[in-house]
């Protein structure tokens, strides 16, 4: 029996998510301005709640295009506000017009979001050694800078705490404990 990361139990959807995504580095934009979104869309929620919905929040929002997420209208926001397959807040439904128009720009003046977003961490995932849940920090250095950076660029929903997570769902650290089967340090010791 494989050793997860404790928060993922046994329903499916979290076991997959833990296995095939948290923590796989992700260079994708149009992936990493889908994992930016839900994870602001999770603040004050379970994450599994957003994966149980992220499959409408694609629908929703184009498969996260973010050039007709930003054409988007005050119109397309209240249609949003009607759709019980995502979570039905205005601040944060908003917020995914404007990081939309915000993600462009970005794109726009460092050729990617992956080139501006990675730099955070030199580019390089970082690997963490933690044993217990308990070691895992809710925010990071890197992450309050991304916070800062972001914000300054027009971003919402974006504090330190959303974006450490964003930082673990895409891979930008592996956060996987010690005793995971997905932890590096576990694949040498299966050899």
């Amino acid at each position: 029996m494989k050793t997860r990361f404790p928060w993922c139990g046994d329903d499916p959807l979290y076991v997959q998510y833990h296995d095939r995504e948290w923590g796989i580095p992700v260079r994708d934009d149009r992936r990493l301005f889908e994992l930016l979104t839900l994870e602001g869309a999770q603040a004050g929620l379970s994450w599994i709640t957003i994966l149980r919905k992220r499959e409408n929040y694609r629908r929703a929002f184009h498969r996260f295009d973010a050039r007709r997420i930003a054409r988007f209208t005050q119109r397309d926001v209240r249609r949003l506000l009607s759709d019980s397959g995502i979570v039905r807040n205005r601040l944060k439904v908003a917020s995914t017009v404007s990081n939309a128009k915000a993600f462009l720009k970005v794109q726009k003046e460092f050729g990617s979001f992956r080139r501006y977003i990675w730099q955070f961490v030199g580019g390089v995932p970082q690997l963490h050694c933690f044993r217990s849940m308990r070691d895992l920090p809710a925010a990071a250095p890197e992450a309050h800078a991304m916070s800062k950076d972001l914000r300054l660029r027009g971003f919402r929903f974006v504090g330190p705490t959303i974006c450490y997570a964003f930082m673990q769902a895409s891979g930008m650290v592996n956060d996987h404990l010690v005793s995971c089967y997905r932890h590096p340090s576990q694949r040498k010791t299966r050899a």
